[in-house]
């Protein structure tokens, strides 16, 4: 069971989810506590983007397909 199923569609490249700070502490499995349950899957998806692993890699274009973006003032 995926305890972040409903947060895997808001993650962005690298791991990272925009998460409001509210307090509504949860444990994850291994038993650490955190503020809420965004925090504890921003977290999660943290580590599996460093692991190269989880569906962080799905989300992500292959180097080939990657194009360099420049910002037009």
């Amino acid at each position: 069971q995926d305890d972040c199923s409903e947060f895997r569609s808001q993650f962005e490249a690298g791991g990272r989810l925009s998460c409001t700070r509210e307090n509504a502490p949860v444990r994850d499995a291994s038993g650490k506590q955190h503020t809420n349950k965004c925090l504890m899957c921003a977290e999660k998806f943290k580590k599996e983007a460093q692991r190269g692993g989880g569906t962080v890699q799905r989300n992500r274009l292959p180097a080939s397909e990657r194009t360099n973006q420049v910002r037009c003032s």
